[in-house]
């Protein structure tokens, strides 16, 4: 009997290479990038890529698998940083993974309370419910200044890197940590999203109806997908606050980075791991792009304003764009792009 080919043995092959673009991109990313890598790469670009990237992450489980709006990103990342900040002064014989760790089950918390609304809400009437939260932790930072360790501005600053004896204080360490605590949650999150978890997400966000007629119970999984969504952000928060900005304001955290994040799902692709990764370094480059380009087009008249005007203007034709020529975002146009490289069988 002559062998048949199946839908999976034709999968095969593409798994495959996206195992070894995978391999190959942290090949690049502990092996390469620390030898030739300068201050400023770590700094300005890589460090934020990898907060904001795990930030879009944990919303994109919430928004792009499970169909749940939300615009309180920025809370959330808020509540795991001053918590894992309050957990380092408080508990200060607790190791910095366990006071990561224990900050996302705070974030995780209080994304579960704020998802009790989505058992009754949806859509946009889900996302002002949202947005209520962004605005309520917003005034508990600013009201009860023992989050701040009693600081009149609010601002903490970050405790020492250090795990297990080893400091990650340079540019370097702290993108080389960012590094690994993005990987091993993202590594998690492609676990989760094809799990028979992550199955029920896209059955919830498809049709609910349907999703309960197949025996899928639609509140746990929209609760589960907030405390999930919401772990991934405080910890992205957590990087955010101590391996990016080492020192951060509530202001740091307002409804300005809620729709960074936003736009970086949307861009990058709902629904997909990589579009969080793909979005988010469009944002980081985005402005430094367009602060070369402006520098040299209008010289000193183009100022810090004018620049902040332009990546408003620049970011809202491509977020119009995407939605209207390509809804799926970035990572479908890389798909298109890698279908067309690859030669015909």
């Amino acid at each position: 009997m002559a062998a048949t080919s199946t839908p999976l043995d034709k999968s095969l092959p593409c798994l495959s290479a996206k195992g070894i673009g995978v391999v190959l991109l942290l090949t690049i990313a502990y092996g390469i990038v620390p030898l030739v890598g300068s201050s400023y790469l770590y700094e300005a670009i890589l460090t934020p890529f990898l907060a904001l990237s795990l930030a879009a992450l944990g919303l994109n489980l919430l928004t792009g698998y499970a169909g749940q709006l939300s615009l309180g990103s920025s809370a959330f990342m808020a509540v795991g940083a001053y918590a894992a900040f309050n957990l380092s002064l408080r508990l200060p014989f607790l190791p910095l993974p366990a006071t990561i760790v224990l900050a996302g089950l705070v974030a995780a918390l209080a994304g579960l309370v704020a998802g009790l609304p989505a058992l009754r809400l949806r859509g946009f009437y889900l996302a002002v419910s949202t947005l209520a939260v962004q605005f309520f932790v917003a005034w508990v930072l600013n009201r009860f200044s023992w989050l701040s360790n009693d600081s009149p501005s609010g601002i903490i600053s970050a405790p020492p890197l250090v795990v297990a004896g080893l400091s990650f204080e340079d540019a370097r360490g702290r993108y080389l940590f960012s590094l690994t605590v993005v990987t091993l949650l993202t590594v998690l999150a492609w676990r989760l999203v094809t799990s028979p978890t992550g199955r029920n997400f896209v059955a919830v966000r498809d049709n609910e109806t349907a999703a309960r007629v197949i025996g899928v119970k639609v509140a746990r999984t929209k609760l589960l997908a907030f405390g999930l969504s919401s772990f991934i952000i405080g910890v992205a928060g957590v990087l955010w606050a101590f391996a990016y900005l080492r020192t951060v304001e509530p202001a740091g955290f307002n409804l300005d980075r809620s729709f960074q994040i936003l736009f970086i799902v949307i861009i990058g692709g709902l629904g997909t791991l990589r579009g969080a990764f793909l979005g988010a370094g469009l944002i980081v480059v985005l402005p430094l792009l367009l602060s070369r380009f402006g520098a040299a087009l209008l010289g000193d008249g183009f100022d810090s304003g004018t620049l902040e005007m332009c990546q408003r203007i620049v970011l809202g034709i491509l977020i119009v764009a995407f939605l209207i020529r390509e809804p799926a975002g970035l990572s479908a146009l890389l798909d298109r792009a890698v279908r067309r490289l690859r030669p015909s069988a």
